[in-house]
């Protein structure tokens, strides 16, 4: 998102990060055109489908990486119910969570050498 925000011709820090260029930066692409442009970064990065939904999770994700409580997650998520927030929103990959499993495959490929050679994706 950051370096597609600073090619834009719109790419001033008060400037929209989905600038339409149809209303000269003074409106954002209307919600069609994000999800067209989200599609086609998308594509080019090879990483399946991103949605604007995807952005509340991330949000979510990084509030907890930065010891955010989860009532003040849930207020900021503006979810009526908790349950909302720690059940939909609650899959957040930690760093422990992180260590852990490049343990695990280490430990799982560290006796044959054909298979340490893989490269991760």
């Amino acid at each position: 998102m950051k370096s597609c925000k600073q090619r834009s011709d719109f790419s001033g820090s008060e400037d929209w990060i989905f600038a339409s260029p149809i209303k000269l930066g003074r409106l954002p692409y209307s919600y069609t055109g994000v999800w067209r442009e989200l599609e086609r970064a998308a594509e080019a990065a090879k990483v399946g489908h991103i949605g604007t939904h995807s952005f509340r999770h991330t949000h979510r994700s990084w509030l907890d990486a930065v010891d955010t409580s989860v009532a003040v997650q849930q207020k900021m998520m503006r979810h009526a119910d908790i349950r909302t927030t720690m059940n939909i929103y609650g899959d957040v990959v930690t760093e422990e969570m992180t260590a852990a499993g490049i343990k695990v495959a280490q430990m799982a490929f560290q006796g044959n050498g054909e298979q340490a050679e893989r490269k991760w994706s």
